[in-house]
């Protein structure tokens, strides 16, 4: 079964993975960015050595994204980010083919607790089935 395990971020992660501290996370050391990127690296490694890793991308910060809604007249409203009534954002994602839940519930432990300067907000990893074809999961 196909597996989609998404982290969250916010504006100001990013920001502080940039060194710069605010209100809800401490500024990143190079050293600490480094020690976060080896860990994820190692764990795409394990899953690409498993069979188990289809895609997983790390995704741009929120001020280079952009949000298209529909207008009451029907036409396209484009908004650039980042969004002041939006919290966490999708900063990352794995698309994994793993036996069970509990195997990519597994995977996501270790990715929770992926290292980061003490302080630094905590988010939930998520886990959701992706649907075959046929609107099964």
């Amino acid at each position: 079964m196909k597996y989609l395990v998404m982290v969250q971020g916010t504006q100001a992660d990013y920001e502080a993975m940039r060194g710069r501290t605010s209100a809800n996370s401490p500024a990143w050391s190079e050293e600490e960015l480094q020690t976060m990127f080896a860990y994820m690296g190692a764990i795409n490694d394990d899953l690409a050595e498993t069979g188990e890793l289809v895609d997983g991308q790390g995704l741009a910060e929120p001020a280079q994204t952009r949000r298209v809604t529909l207008g009451d007249d029907g036409k396209a409203v484009i908004t650039d980010g980042p969004y002041s009534e939006t919290k966490e954002l999708l900063a990352g994602y794995w698309v994994l083919e793993c036996e069970s839940l509990e195997r990519v519930t597994e995977i996501a432990a270790r990715v929770a607790g992926c290292p980061q300067p003490a302080g630094a907000p905590d988010y939930p990893v998520v886990i959701r089935p992706i649907m075959d074809g046929s609107g099964d999961i």
